[in-house]
């Protein structure tokens, strides 16, 4: 069983001027070659700590891969910290120092004098080319371990993680497997109830069953690891039809699928057209709608909530109609809704986050209307 660890390298990270988006690519891609990712970390550019993290992911996996500072200046510390890790000196490479020229002179430059640090790599290292990018890259071999270094910049490392890495990675460890995700999402119920309905599948090694929580929204996540993706595909199914069994239609939808998408497509399905007014949410609704019938107004009580969606309704003329106003002072929310089969309103209270209640009263609205709407022929 190989595994794997994820070191990404970036004070820039750890003061949340970027997002790391690195991380995810390589977990999916990993995955995809059946590979167990163990952890993930973030280290700033110090040399030390960063030698430190690799040396305790070498200990732990069989494939440590970090991505970032592989640049020419002094805060670009990962060549250094490898060979730390690795107990060896790094050693300048003139096939290495030949692909920085190159690249740099497509630019019509000349490379300046601190760039020749993007030749050097730790000593006995397997050098890789980045035909997209002026760093190379490179891998420390063990008898145990391949450590990869791949630059910061997501599409260098993506290229590189394609074009080289992944070759490398099935031949060295002969990965033969595949690792197949399918999460299907729900609402109508809390993590808490889900969880009772499908404890024992949780226990499972193989499909594995997890649960995510969101806000008004909860996944389940089924993993499966296989000799070939119909293998995998077929054990995710046989689980997948359980889950959904259990749950009924508490499931919305799976994968990349939007509960927005999912009612607004039912919906239309119906032939229907949709008027939907909000109070509180700050225009969220009319955000995730993008319905042309969305309006907003200023402090609709549980009274007026209702009074207003009739005269949206009859302004524009739609089938049917949805109203949420949030209560921050009361963390409640109240809901109206008009529908082929008459008005009803629903209040409903939060435990959460304050800054939440607006997604959260949107999210189970959303699904009332997906639930009102299922049930009418």
């Amino acid at each position: 069983m190989t595994s794997a660890e994820i070191i990404t390298i970036g004070t820039e990270i750890l003061l949340g001027e970027i997002v790391d988006t690195n991380t995810r690519y390589l977990a999916r891609n990993l995955r995809g070659l059946g590979v167990d990712l163990y952890r993930t970390i973030t280290i700033g550019d110090n040399e030390e700590r960063i030698a430190s993290a690799i040396r305790e992911s070498m200990e732990r996996a069989d494939i440590v891969i970090t991505t970032g500072g592989l640049g020419p200046t002094i805060d670009d510390p990962t060549r250094e910290a490898v060979a730390k890790a690795a107990g060896v000196e790094t050693e300048f490479r003139e096939d290495l120092w030949e692909q920085v020229v190159e690249t740099i002179a497509r630019y019509g430059r000349k490379p300046s004098e601190n760039q020749k640090r993007q030749a050097y790599v730790p000593k006995g290292a397997l050098g890789i080319r980045n035909p997209v990018g002026t760093a190379p890259c490179f891998i420390v071999e063990t008898e145990r371990n391949a450590v990869v270094s791949l630059p910061g910049v997501p599409n260098e490392m993506e290229h590189v993680l394609h074009e080289s890495i992944i070759p490398y990675l099935q031949k060295r460890f002969n990965l033969n497997e595949v690792i197949k995700v399918r999460v299907l999402h729900c609402s109508g119920l809390g993590e808490g109830m889900i969880d009772e309905k499908i404890a024992d599948l949780e226990m499972l090694s193989n499909p594995t069953v997890g649960l995510a929580a969101h806000t008004g929204v909860v996944d389940v996540r089924i993993a499966a690891k296989a000799k070939s993706e119909s293998e995998a595909n077929a054990m995710i199914a046989e689980i997948e039809s359980q889950v959904r069994e259990r749950l009924g239609a508490v499931v919305f939808g799976a994968d990349e699928d939007k509960l927005e998408e999912v009612v607004l497509d039912l919906i239309a399905r119906r032939g229907w057209t949709l008027t939907a007014i909000e109070s509180g949410l700050d225009g969220l609704l009319a955000r995730t709608l993008r319905n042309p019938h969305t309006a907003s107004f200023p402090n609709l009580t549980s009274d007026t909530l209702m009074q207003a969606l009739r005269a949206a309704q009859a302004d524009s003329q739609t089938d049917i109609a949805l109203g949420i106003s949030v209560y921050p002072d009361e963390r409640a929310a109240e809901m109206a809704m008009i529908s082929p089969h008459g008005e009803k309103t629903h209040r409903i209270t939060y435990g959460g986050p304050p800054r939440s209640l607006p997604r959260w009263a949107m999210n189970l609205a959303l699904n009332w209307l997906r639930m009102t709407a299922e049930e009418i022929n």
